[in-house]
């Protein structure tokens, strides 16, 4: 197991999995990458992290960071090293409750925290360390869903393509808020928002290859918003709305999209959508701003929390946390359409990235 791993982290070819601790998951599993088909082989895991639901990993540093999400609310580092993955530092409180996402962008590493409805922000040291204590930027409003939206819950944090804006998608306010990061020191002030259609619930989103366009994927309503993205100003613009029939809320089991992703050549864009446990796919030959709807295959699990592309792009992986799986799909390079290649047990799964 050892040399296989040694082997594993000299080719490069490394997935981490998040699940929830709390649900019977392992943690934070590592699994070697077959280049050839894709298949998953987990090889450890750590629990050093309680229900580290997302992860994201610093390119530089290969650092890899963990949400605890929990009331209290946290964040961790990890390395990896021959025997696994080895916390860097002790966790750090996020100064908010429930973060679902986190990104890196410079030297800072951003959650946004659903329960509390903020976004976090704790500087890095230069071997990857996370730094405290937290400046927190709070979110402000309610939606029309009484159950789901009566505070701000703040769901994504993602860097613009320009390293110069970070955008954070809050399904309880019906909206995206954009903050400027400082050329300096990488600190976020608030500097706009973006009013999506009342009672959508947005979760998460995703930018096309040209740093152009962005799809914003929605919870409370199975939909996809398509806005044009202007870097210069800062200005994110809804322009098109595109239904995402998987089953629809009229059946006896309501949809609710979870993750969505961009193929890295901007031909595709594929949904992940719980209830009807489905993977959508969206054709963008007519152009970045006119997604159609051309297949839906079954996730191969229930509750596909996250998807995620390998570095290729050409395989999907579903993260099905009902069933306790992590399923992969070869992608059709002419269709994009997703055929389902393999599937690893994974207890409470969550979340995959490729290191």
């Amino acid at each position: 197991m050892d040399d296989a791993h040694s082997t594993d982290q000299a080719d490069g070819h490394r997935a981490y999995i998040g699940s929830f601790t709390s649900g019977g998951g392992r943690g934070v599993t590592t699994a070697a990458v077959d280049p050839a088909t894709g298949a998953l082989t987990p090889i450890s895991a750590t629990a050093a992290l309680v229900d580290p639901s997302y992860l994201a990993l610093a390119r530089d540093t290969g650092v890899l960071y963990a949400v605890s999400e929990t009331e209290q609310g946290g964040v961790g580092a990890f390395r990896a090293t021959a025997e696994g993955l080895e916390p860097l530092g002790d966790p750090v409180r996020v100064g908010g409750s429930g973060p679902t996402h986190l990104c890196v962008a410079g030297r800072r590493l951003f959650a946004a925290n659903y329960t509390s409805g903020s976004v976090s922000s704790l500087p890095l040291a230069a071997d990857g360390r996370i730094l405290g204590p937290a400046a927190v930027l709070a979110h402000r409003g309610s939606g029309l869903d009484s159950d789901r939206q009566a505070s701000p819950h703040a769901h994504q944090v993602v860097p613009d393509p320009t390293g110069r804006r970070l955008l954070a998608v809050d399904l309880g306010t019906d909206s995206v808020l954009v903050h400027a990061l400082d050329p300096a020191g990488g600190e976020p002030r608030p500097y706009g928002e973006t009013a999506l259609r009342a009672g959508t619930g947005p979760r998460h989103l995703a930018f096309h290859p040209d740093g152009e366009v962005v799809y914003v994927l929605h919870e409370l309503e199975a939909q996809l918003t398509v806005c044009r993205w202007t870097a210069t100003s800062g200005r994110l613009e809804p322009v098109a709305e595109v239904p995402i029939a998987a089953g629809g809320p009229s059946g006896p089991v309501r949809d609710h999209p979870s993750a969505v992703v961009a193929s890295p050549d901007g031909r595709f864009v594929w949904a992940a959508v719980r209830g009807a446990d489905t993977l959508v796919t969206f054709s963008l030959a007519g152009g970045p701003e006119k997604p159609q709807l051309t297949a839906i295959v079954s996730c191969g699990g229930r509750g596909p929390r996250d998807l995620a592309l390998d570095p290729s792009g050409r395989r999907l992986y579903a993260a099905n946390e009902r069933s306790g799986d992590v399923t992969w799909f070869d992608v059709d390079p002419l269709t994009g359409r997703p055929r389902r290649a393999g599937s690893v047990p994974v207890p409470a799964a969550t979340c995959v990235v490729f290191g």
